[in-house]
This record gives structure tokens, sequence and C-alpha cells, in this order.
């Protein structure tokens, strides 16, 4: 007969079955209610969540954009001033050129000065002088010393402002390029998005780097470059206003000293032609004087030998008398008359004598003063021609280099007008 077999094991209630099915729909329905509790709470999170990031990044884009447009800014302020500094560095080396030019063109004037002090010591015996000539020739060196003083002071101060604005330059340089630099880091932080490719975890990206300055240090730092930029730029307008205004006052007083030292030259050329004027006037005057003299000199000997001759006569006749025999031997009328005219011949002759010794002497002292004049005529002479050539000389201050033609004659030493008056001078003794 069959058995029936049963399963080992615990056996439930039916009461134990059914708490078993509430338990577990009591416990289900709990944990359904806690779940949806959750999905709620995490909907809310998300949304909240999503929005907090949204905003969040939205500001900081816009904070982003912000600070770009404040160092854009400051990039644009910052190369204009060095625009305006490279301007300025190239005008202050334009008139720091120009000083030196102008300085430069100022040993022309000393050497011109000295050459014509130099030509001047040749001068000779009584017109060695100092004479205004001379005074104005040193003062004339004295003005170019004090304007090679003035404007080398002046190359010396552009020197040195040009290596300020070369040193405000470079820090500018260098804020710009970090400017730059910024303004393209920050655009391409502000072009990221949660979809570009190249985001990813960093290592501590909160943390501050070293060397990291404020806001205001920041802007205190730009503002210090621009700052001083301009004040650079002011000082270098100013000297360059002063270097101007130098070149200017130096270039009158070289134009008023050459002015005044040239009116000396030729006052005292006017003097000098004056002085051979007269004097070829006295030696001409002195030469027909010592033919004159020379003329009466010979017809005055010519009368002492005519009295000489008359003398001589009249002492034959009363010697020849002497020889009358006795009593006719007697002192007449003719006696005393020939023995006065012995006594009026000598007394002529010894006048005659007294007056040739008086015109010799007179004569003497005629080419004497001849002699004098002729020499004076000489050192004159010299000394215009001196002084002809310091004009001539002197031209070079007025008339370019390449126009500049000598006056002078170097191979006979003399000017063209000295020739024109030897050759005038030639004609009239012809």
């Amino acid at each position: 007969m069959a058995t029936l077999s049963l399963k080992p094991g615990q056996r439930f209630t039916l009461p134990d079955w059914h708490i078993n099915n509430n338990q577990i729909t009591s416990n289900s329905e709990r944990q359904q209610s806690a779940s949806h509790l959750i999905r709620q709470e995490g909907r809310t999170l998300r949304n909240e969540t999503n929005n907090q990031t949204k905003w969040d990044e939205q500001d900081n884009r816009t904070r982003l954009e912000d600070r770009i447009d404040s160092v854009d800014k400051w990039r644009a302020a910052l190369a204009k001033c060095l625009a305006d500094v490279d301007c300025e560095i190239d005008s202050l080396a334009q008139m720091k050129e120009e000083a030196e030019r102008a300085l430069q063109a100022t040993n022309l004037n000393l050497d011109v000065a000295i050459e014509c002090l130099t030509l001047r010591e040749k001068r000779t015996a009584i017109d060695l002088v100092n004479d205004r000539v001379h005074d104005e020739l040193h003062k004339e060196v004295e003005v170019i010393e004090g304007v090679r003083k003035a404007l080398q002071q002046k190359i010396s101060e552009a020197f040195e402002q040009l290596c300020l604005l070369q040193e405000t330059r470079q820090q500018l340089n260098l804020d710009h390029r970090n400017k730059m630099e910024t303004l393209e880091i920050d655009r391409t932080c502000l072009s990221l998005n949660i979809n570009s490719p190249n985001i990813s975890y960093k290592p501590n990206p909160t943390r501050v780097p070293p060397g990291t300055t404020s806001v205001e240090q920041w802007f205190q730092f730009s503002q210090y470059n621009k700052d001083r930029a301009e004040a650079e730029i002011k000082a270098s307008t100013q000297l360059r206003d002063a270097i101007a205004l130098t070149i200017a006052q130096t270039n009158n007083e070289l134009e008023a000293q050459r002015v005044a030292t040239e009116f000396a030259f030729r006052k005292r050329m006017r003097e000098f032609e004056k002085a051979l004027s007269d004097l070829r006037w006295q030696e001409k005057n002195t030469k027909e004087e010592i033919a004159e003299m020379e003329d009466d000199i010979r017809r005055l000997e010519e009368d002492l030998r005519d009295k000489q001759t008359h003398l001589k006569l009249v002492h034959t006749r009363l010697e020849t008398r002497t020889y009358r025999p006795n009593v006719d031997l007697c002192r007449d009328q003719v006696q005393y008359g020939l023995t006065d005219e012995v006594y009026q011949l000598e007394g002529t002759i010894a006048a005659l004598k007294q007056k040739l010794a008086q015109l010799h002497d007179a004569l003497d002292a005629l080419y004497k003063n001849l002699a004098r004049i002729e020499e004076d005529i000489r050192y004159k002479t010299n000394s215009l021609f001196l002084d002809t050539k310091c004009m001539d000389t002197r031209r070079k201050l007025t008339v370019p280099a390449e126009k500049y033609v000598p006056e002078m004659d170097t191979f006979n030493r003399t000017t063209n007008r000295n020739l024109s008056e030897l050759k005038s001078r030639q004609l009239e003794l012809a």
C-alpha cells in the first residue's frame, strides 16, 4: 500500500502565513513610500544643483567677461602709452641728433676763430696790438666754449632721459605682454563649456599660486606704469622744448658774436686802408720833397762852387796887386773893394756851407722818415693781408662748404684785391 511522503522541515501555521504576507506588503509599501520621498528629494536636489551650477557658471562667465573688459581696457591704455613713448623716444632722439649736429657745427666756428687768432699773431712791430678785433675774437672763443658746454649739457640730459624712456618702455611692454597673455587665457576660459574636449580634473585646482596679487595691487601696478610713462613723456617734451630753445639761443649768440667780430674786422681793415692811404700819400710827398731837396742841394753846391771860384778870383787879384812897385802899392779903393769882397764871399760861403749842412741833415731825416714810412707800409700791408685772409676764412661760417671758393691765392699768398692794387700802383709809377 502506498504511503504519503512528507518534506522534512519547519512547519508554519496559517496565521503565520498571513502575518508574513501582511509584513511583506507593509514593508513593500513602506519602502516604496521611502523611495518615493527620496526620489522627490533627489529631483529637487537635481533641479536645485542644476540651477545653482548653471547660475554659478553664468555668473563666472559674466565675471570673466567683465575681467576681460577691464584687462582689455588696460591693454589698450598701455598700448597707447607704449605708442606715445615710442613716438617720444623718436622725437627726443631726433632732437638729440640735432643738438649733436649743432655741437659739431661749433667745431668750425672754433677752428675759424683760432685760425684767425693764429694768423693775426703774424702781425709785426707796432701792428701787433690788442685791438678791438683781438678782443672780439677772444670773446668769440669764450662764446663758442659756452655754447659747446650748454649743448653738451642738453645732450647729456637727453641721453639720460632716453634711458629713462627706454626703461619705462620696457616696463610698459612687459605689462602689455602680460595683459595680452592674460586676455588670451581668460578668453580661452570663456570659450570653454561642458562639451569642450580638453576639460578634465586637475590636482588641487583651488590652490593659491605663489606670487598671487590682489586686484588692488594689480590696478596700482598698471596705474603706476601708466603714470610713470606719462610723467616721463611730459619731462621729455619739456626737455625737447628746452633743447630747441638752447639751440636757437646758441645759434643767435654765435651769429651775434660773428657779426660783431666781422664788424670789428671790417672797421679795423678800413683803419688799415686809411692808414695805408695816408702813408702812401706821405710816401709820395716825401719822395717829392726828397727830389726837390736833392735838386736844391745840387744848386746850392753849384752856387758854393761858383762863390769859391769868385773867392779865388778875388784872392788872385789881391795877391797879384801886392806886386805893385814902390809907392803904387797903396790902399786904394780897389784894395778896399777887393778886401770887402773877400769878406763878403767868405761870409757867403760859410752861410752856404751851413745851409748845405742843414739841407743834408734834412735830407737824411727825409730818407729816414721815408724808410720808416715804407717799413710801416709793409707792416700795414701785411696786417691788412692777414685780416683779409681772416675774413676770407670766416666766409666758411656763412657760405656752404660745397660753394665755398677761397678768395685767397695760396700760391702767390695774396688776395685778388691786393693784386689789383699792385697793378694800379705799377701803372702810376710807369
